[in-house]
């Protein structure tokens, strides 16, 4: 059965807003709040057409705005399919994989590199150690639904904590220091956007060029130590951060 027949789906043709976008708002409406779950095949357009009162390409137009936001899919003999909602995050001292997981998201990881080097003068300066020093390095890919989300690269302190690859593939890293006694107090942190890079496209499943969101964030401990210097990789299309702005008094 259509899921949508079970949605209250309706357009205003007297608003200036296109029918396709109010279509689309409401189906990604939908799938935000769970009523299309993950999984979820869509009916037929031309049904969807006829019991809207719209036309064929009208919906076709709703469905492909989704489509090209990552919430749907559309798969050769299967049809049109709800693949999951954007994960927003709010800007906040939590990790990805705890707001994936509130978020329902299923978060799965897999570490890419767990190595010791020596620190570059950019992470020396963050952590502040000695340029040279040796310092943790943790790349790790995120997904959420089987899917790659973000890719994660990580540098902490020496013997701040142990960092075995299974543990890291099981939890998240703040987790696994908060579990250590390490209490996380504060950040600075600088949100971006660029185009990525062929080897960053192919790990998160988008072409070459395609707009990444980045984060570059150093967190602290109720000490003022610096306990983590990371710089992420998040898909532009699944993933977004959220602000809450305040008039100065």
């Amino acid at each position: 059965m259509d899921p949508t027949v079970a949605l209250r789906l309706g357009v205003d043709r007297t608003s200036p807003v296109p029918l396709y976008f109010q279509l689309a708002q409401q189906l990604e409406a939908a799938i935000e709040t769970g009523a299309l779950t993950p999984g979820s095949l869509l009916g037929n357009e031309i049904e969807l057409a006829g019991r809207l009162g719209l036309s064929r390409p009208t919906v076709r137009q709703a469905i492909q705005s989704l489509v090209d936001k990552g919430l749907l899919v559309r798969r050769r003999g299967v049809g049109t399919q709800v693949v999951h909602s954007q994960v927003r995050r709010p800007l906040e001292l939590s990790s990805l994989f705890d707001d994936l997981e509130s978020a329902g998201q299923r978060p799965a990881t897999q570490v890419v590199l767990n190595t010791v080097e020596p620190a570059s003068t950019e992470v020396a300066a963050a952590l502040s150690v000695a340029e040279g020093s040796e310092v943790h390095r943790v790349e790790r890919l995120r997904l959420a639904h089987g899917e790659p989300m973000a890719y994660l690269c990580n540098f902490l302190p020496p013997e701040l904590l142990e960092l075995d690859s299974d543990r890291m593939e099981a939890t998240g890293l703040y987790r696994l220091m908060r579990g250590a006694g390490i209490t996380l107090h504060s950040a600075r942190q600088s949100v971006g956007a660029r185009a990525a890079s062929a080897d960053e496209g192919e790990r998160l499943g988008e072409p070459a060029g395609t707009p990444v969101l980045t984060m570059r964030r150093t967190t602290f401990d109720d000490t003022g130590r610096a306990v983590e210097f990371g710089t992420h990789i998040y898909r532009a299309s699944r993933y977004s951060f959220e602000f809450q702005l305040l008039v100065r008094p």
